[in-house]
């Protein structure tokens, strides 16, 4: 006698509830990746050569709007289309082998920026090592058409099982009908491609691997360096390396928490046929790409100028909204600096990129009312102050 597994189902809230996230982490993923993509593509419209990290986080997000878009896909696959009584639909295994293959991708692009850190930060003392990492900066764009290389190796290998495989499940039908025997086949074949897909991501794990272990092993040399000199803890070698490791250490985790995802999801979707745990792991899934793109640009310099008209447009209308509160009254506020200091901060020590009148008088507080502009003035005067509070 057959035993049925139980279907687990979901009631029409959590499906509901599941597909505004994963909405929303699509917005997100695409609003932040597509964001490198346009800064980066506007420096070549103006003809402005980009560098070899610029090429690879370029190449790095353009795969990533591949991953969101496959990502949300899969949730509204999942949520509207996906039978659990057919776990294994041809849809359903046809946007998983494009996600493993656009995962893999990415994780030669992470490689190839590894590599590029490495080479530019590390500091070596073998000859061989000096050698090579000279070799790998000197012919970089090399590379990473190498790494492209075998991406497109890899992405016809995984297309030729799925492909092979969809064809063998559709010949694979037997006589009798026997549907449960059929199921089974198309489980293990399953199985079988995902492990298959995977295999590819082994070499440039290893080298991703290596290459940021070497970068750690060079922090540590060049932290002795400084404690021996008794050099300024600002300086310039350590923040490099301690920028590339959060780069890198940040990717890795986001990544095998993604892959933990997508591997939990397995058994979730064709052994217990639990549909909630399978979008709990699709909404990490889709979380990832977008959450390393926001640190990627939180920590370079360029990324970072591209946003700063968007946040004096902020500023402009914070502004206005602070000049049509205090009228024809002048109030103080958020807005300090230190004596010595010649930047305006907020309260939450954010930088203040706007303008600010007299301020090369020794005023260390700013108000705002009767004036269209801020103003720098005396903390001892008794004025009022405009803050910020939630709502109750």
């Amino acid at each position: 006698m057959l035993t049925l597994t139980p279907v687990l189902t979901v009631s029409y809230e959590a499906k509901i509830s599941f597909l505004l996230l994963s909405i929303l982490e699509f917005a997100v993923g695409i609003l932040v990746n597509a964001f490198i993509v346009l800064v980066n593509f506007w420096d070549m419209v103006k003809g402005q050569p980009l560098n070899n990290c610029d090429i690879v986080l370029l190449c790095l997000s353009v795969t990533r709007l591949f991953l969101q878009g496959l990502l949300l896909l899969d949730a509204i696959q999942l949520t509207c289309f996906q039978q659990m009584k057919d776990p294994l639909s041809h849809n359903y295994q046809a946007i998983l082998t494009f996600w493993m293959i656009a995962n893999q991708v990415s994780l030669w692009f992470a490689t190839c920026l590894s590599l590029l850190y490495c080479s530019k930060i590390a500091r070596f003392s073998h000859t061989f090592l000096l050698h090579l990492a000279s070799w790998v900066s000197r012919r970089f764009r090399r590379v990473v058409l190498v790494a492209l290389l075998f991406s497109c190796i890899c992405t016809a290998l995984c297309l030729w099982d799925f492909f092979s495989r969809s064809h063998f499940t559709v010949a694979s039908v037997l006589p009798r009908n026997n549907t449960e025997f059929n199921l089974q086949i198309a489980k293990l074949s399953f199985f079988y491609s995902f492990v298959f897909c995977n295999v590819g991501s082994i070499p440039s794990s290893l080298a991703f691997l290596v290459s940021s272990g070497v970068l750690f092993i060079s922090l540590g040399s060049h932290m002795r360096a400084m404690k021996s000199r008794a050099r300024d803890s600002r300086d310039p070698g350590l923040e490099a390396h301690i920028r590339a490791i959060i780069f890198l250490v940040s990717f890795l985790c986001f990544y095998v928490l993604s892959f933990c995802a997508a591997l939990a999801s397995m058994p979730l979707l064709v052994l217990w046929h639990d549909k909630g745990g399978v979008m709990v792991c699709i909404g990490m899934m889709a979380a990832c790409p977008s959450g390393h793109a926001v640190i990627l640009i939180s920590g370079n310099a360029k990324l970072r100028r591209a946003i700063e008209p968007m946040v004096f447009c902020f500023h402009r209308s914070q502004k206005k909204y602070l000049q049509d509160i205090a009228g024809a009254e002048k109030y103080f506020v958020a807005l300090r600096r230190q004596s010595g200091e010649r930047k305006w901060r907020w309260i939450n020590n954010s930088v203040f990129s706007g303008n600010v009148t007299n301020e090369n008088q020794n005023f260390h507080c700013v108000t705002i009312g009767l004036t269209k502009t801020f103003d720098a003035a005396s903390c001892d005067i008794s004025y009022r102050w405009i803050c910020e509070k939630s709502p109750k």
